[in-house]
């Protein structure tokens, strides 16, 4: 566990404070009170540790880090990529990005620089070093925090300046090698788009080319090797004089950066966490898309995380931004720790007076100190984490079950023409991910490249591309026993966008052949039985052929295609298969996973079945220490019943057949 403890604080930003020395005095006697033990500096303070270029101002950070050493507390110290100095863009108008219409950002927001300039990389790496010189080694610094959001920079990511075209060009010279190589891959016959010389081809633009699914995917997949060899020179550069390892904070996917690339050099994952809590009086679905990308973050090393941005309250930059209702701070926050984060952290301890986010929630407000809902909430779960630590160190979240979600897949999905433009890959997995959610069966979020070896169930949702490899990856997975789900519109390309001719890669696994794909309307909305209830078929509607020894599990039962499959399932080694043809309503995923679910011995930590709103996960230690959590999202009291006999972690008491719920709540049970 980094730091030895379950790390509680967040960004403190006190450079700008520094014609305030009394505040800073006030923040660390009421960090102590509000239990806090860990902050994260310097995350957008390069104007303050350099001033000037080449004048270094490190005095201010050095004592508070010293001071904050004098009270236990640890840092974890950010380099200050997020956001450049006006003196930077001044001087060297080059490192800021161009959009893909061909102009170059003026000065301001954040993130607002180009990853492939010489001289932005030349600065960075500069005061990276400078800051690991005279920090690096300090006793409470514990962590490298690389940047800030990589890629979050209000618009797509990128930049399309003559740099980045020359090294897309490089980067593509290097995957095909020939341009004859290219042309095929990317099926550059149709329209005349036969590339004749590498200097002809450009990034994706308006102006431009949009319309080759293949340059657009293999563009976003160049922009995310540029966004990682930016954090790869930053992280490097620090660990010339530092022993510590490095993190990049993640967002909630976030589709402009391919997180499994960008996971192979990082040593911890973080990522930060705002739901939209009470949009709603039903929590579930925003509980639902927390935890799956907690699940996600969790899954990428398979191993803890850390929180590292969250709000104690309120956020500031959606339409509307409801206060954090009694209970769900708490609730929330152990939502991180129960799928496997190691920390609570916020953005951020105190709110700034101006600025755009200076009515984001903080730990302390612009009044009232200590004095404040939030402030003692967030007293409380400090206290509640401090005795943590113990149980749940060297413990992680050990699912039998995974989904695939693919970056690539994504990408492809999406930007595809036909059979619809609506496509919403994030949507469909979510959708898949409650039905677990719900049962309190955790799921890891893998992608084409893992190993599927340890899981018991996989389902691969709107799998419209199957990568190389991948196909013999799913074909050994239900040989030895593995039971595999795929959907309608799965293996129709390969890693270019080209489209699968002859026999479908999985075909002899799946037993069925695809043959149409219907797109209807609502007006056309068809149907199927299963299980003895109607589910809807809608939204997408394959037709396909079982294979000779595939068992028919429903058929669509209106229209021309009436008595064709809907679902399947097929014998493959020792394994099954199943295919679902047609998009279909949460209540049917409902009902097709409770069978697999017990098909695949697949159950809860608390054996028994689950309110609506509460769900469980489960974290093991090293020596197979099980620590269950419980975690009401209903703003009113439950009782789940058929339990056997837990012990309460933190009170002791012990409950047996029954478990009485509060609102909001979360138990932590062995």
């Amino acid at each position: 566990m980094l730091g030895e403890r379950i790390l509680h604080g967040g960004d403190y930003n006190p450079d700008q404070w520094l014609d305030h020395p009394e505040i800073f005095e006030e923040d660390v006697a009421l960090m102590k009170k509000a239990n806090v033990n860990c902050v994260s500096l310097g995350i957008f303070a390069w104007a303050s540790l350099e001033p000037e270029e080449g004048v270094y101002q490190f005095d201010w950070m050095d004592r508070i880090i010293t001071r904050l050493e004098t009270e236990g507390i640890q840092v974890i110290l950010a380099t200050p990529s997020g956001a450049m100095p006006h003196w930077l863009t001044q001087k060297y108008p080059e490192v800021m990005q161009v959009q893909a219409d061909g102009r170059r950002n003026l000065p301001g927001k954040r993130h607002n620089f180009c990853y492939t300039s010489p001289v932005m990389r030349e600065k960075i790496a500069t005061i990276d070093r400078e800051l690991a010189k005279r920090f690096g080694k300090r006793k409470n610094v514990i962590l490298w925090h690389i940047s800030n959001e990589l890629g979050g920079n209000f618009a797509d990511s990128v930049c399309h300046c003559e740099h980045c075209q020359a090294a897309f060009r490089i980067w593509l010279k290097k995957k095909y090698g020939t341009l004859e190589n290219l042309n095929r891959a990317w099926w550059n016959y149709f329209w005349s788009h036969t590339y004749t010389d590498w200097e002809q081809i450009h990034s994706p633009v308006p102006n431009g080319e949009t319309t080759s699914t293949a340059l657009v995917l293999d563009w976003r997949r160049f922009s995310t090797e540029q966004m990682n060899a930016f954090y790869q020179l930053e992280a490097r550069t620090v660990k010339e004089y530092s022993d510590l390892p490095a993190t990049a904070n993640f967002m909630y996917f976030f589709k402009g950066m391919d997180y499994n690339r960008l996971k192979e050099g990082v040593d911890i994952i973080s990522w930060d966490n705002y739901p939209y809590w009470h949009k709603q009086k039903d929590e579930v679905p925003t509980a639902v898309k927390a935890a799956v990308n907690h699940s996600l973050m969790r899954s990428l090393l398979k191993a803890p995380f850390l929180l590292m941005e969250s709000s104690p309250s309120s956020i500031s930059w959606r339409e509307a931004n409801p206060l954090k209702r009694p209970g769900m701070h708490m609730l929330s926050s152990m939502q991180a720790v129960a799928h496997g984060s190691d920390s609570v952290l916020y953005f951020q301890w105190r709110k700034g007076r101006g600025g755009f986010e200076k009515f984001h929630g903080a730990v302390l407000d612009h009044r009232n100190g200590a004095n404040t809902r939030v402030f003692r909430e967030v007293t409380e779960l400090g206290e509640r984490l401090s005795g943590l630590g113990e149980l749940i160190d060297h413990a992680v979240n050990r699912p039998k079950a995974a989904i695939i979600f693919d970056w690539d897949n994504w990408w492809a999905v999406e930007d595809t023409q036909g059979p619809r433009l609506d496509f919403n890959y994030v949507k469909t997995i979510l959708k898949h991910y409650r039905v677990f959610w719900e049962n309190g069966i955790e799921a890891d979020l893998v992608d084409m490249n893992d190993s599927l070896e340890g899981y018991n169930l996989v389902a691969a949702p709107l799998n419209y591309m199957y990568k190389e490899g991948y196909p013999e990856h799913v074909r050994k997975f239900v040989e030895n026993g593995g039971i595999f789900v795929n959907t309608c519109f799965s293996g129709m390309v390969d890693d270019t966008d080209l489209c699968f001719t002859g026999q479908s890669p999985l075909e002899d696994v799946l037993g069925i052949i695809q043959e149409e794909i219907d797109a209807p309307s609502e007006e056309f909305e068809n149907q199927f039985t299963y299980g003895g209830s109607v589910y809807p078929a809608q939204y997408l509607c394959e037709i396909v052929h079982a294979k000779e020894n595939t068992e028919v599990l429903a058929v669509y039962e209106k229209d021309f295609y009436a008595g064709s499959p809907v679902v399947t399932r097929n014998s493959f080694g020792k394994g099954e298969a199943y295919y679902l043809a047609a998009e279909s309503s949460l209540d049917f995923l409902r009902a097709f996973y409770q069978d697999l679910f017990r098909e695949a011995a697949l159950e809860n930590a608390l054996q028994t079945k689950l309110p609506y709103g509460v769900t469980v996960t489960e974290r093991v230690g090293d020596n197979g220490k099980r620590v269950v959590f419980v975690m009401n999202f209903k703003n009113e009291p439950v009782c789940v019943e058929g339990i056997g006999k837990w012990t309460d972690a933190e009170t002791k008491e012990v409950y047996e057949g029954t478990l009485e719920m509060k609102p909001f709540q979360c138990m932590i049970l062995i």
